[in-house]
């Protein structure tokens, strides 16, 4: 999907973007190309330790639109994204025990879009996504958020597992969203907690899973089996909400 307005297309607008220190969130690179400014380009990805994706011309000739690509394409992030430290910081100005989303694999912009709306809206102070298999801050997650990426922290993180073992060290506990899971209305989800939703379709992975300390279902009574990601991730952040209002 071309992302507008926050496509660049060609060799010079991308150099400049990585120079200006623009977050880029994924390069695509023609396969084979290894002439000097696409090196040059490929040095400033591995320094801005920017996702890099090598891709058939024909590909490129898709995100492009029509444009002529020169073999470089990129997608350059709507908003800049936080640093962990920050989020860790916004909760204790506040006086509150962090609360985070942890988004594992989230491929929708739209979905995602919603869950940084409903982490704005519950009081969460900030949303954690890595960096690789999963739709970064574009344009449509922008529009998608209504408002809220203005003022919700989003940071992205290389490797989920190893985020949530430093944040256990600032003494947090993981709930991961699962069918297979406890009622979530049985659980204590008060104090430091992460919310932890999985990909659309294949839900939470098999290591990110292992690294939570709960696992949560949602009762649901009718006749198909499973809501949309952001309802569920909606439905279980204001169960956390109840309980830290009930302190």
């Amino acid at each position: 999907m071309r992302e507008e307005g926050y496509t660049l297309v060609g060799r010079n607008p991308v150099m400049e973007a990585f120079r200006a220190k623009k977050t880029i969130d994924r390069l695509f690179v023609q396969d084979g190309l290894k002439d000097g400014p696409i090196l040059s380009i490929l040095r400033e990805a591995k320094k801005q330790d920017t996702v890099v994706d090598f891709v058939k011309k024909s590909r490129l000739d898709e995100i492009s639109g029509g444009e002529v690509h020169q073999g470089v394409i990129a997608y350059l992030a709507a908003f800049s994204y936080a640093e962990l430290p920050e989020l860790l910081s916004l909760a204790k100005e506040k006086g509150e025990a962090p609360f985070f989303f942890l988004l594992d694999g989230i491929e929708d912009p739209h979905n995602l879009g919603a869950m940084i709306r409903t982490a704005n809206l519950c009081g969460a102070h900030g949303v954690i996504i890595p960096k690789r298999r999963a739709v970064g801050l574009t344009a449509t997650v922008a529009r998608s958020s209504a408002g809220a990426l203005n003022y919700t922290k989003v940071c992205k993180v290389t490797n989920l597992v190893q985020t949530m073992e430093e944040l256990k060290k600032e003494g947090m506990w993981f709930v991961c969203a699962d069918m297979a899971g406890e009622s979530m209305y049985k659980l204590n989800l008060k104090g430091p907690i992460g919310l932890v939703m999985g990909n659309e379709g294949e839900g939470v992975s098999r290591l990110v899973k292992e690294n939570c300390d709960m696992q949560a279902s949602i009762p649901m009574k009718g006749d198909i089996d499973s809501l949309n990601v952001s309802v569920a991730c909606g439905v279980l952040a204001y169960e956390i909400v109840r309980q830290r209002m009930m302190g």
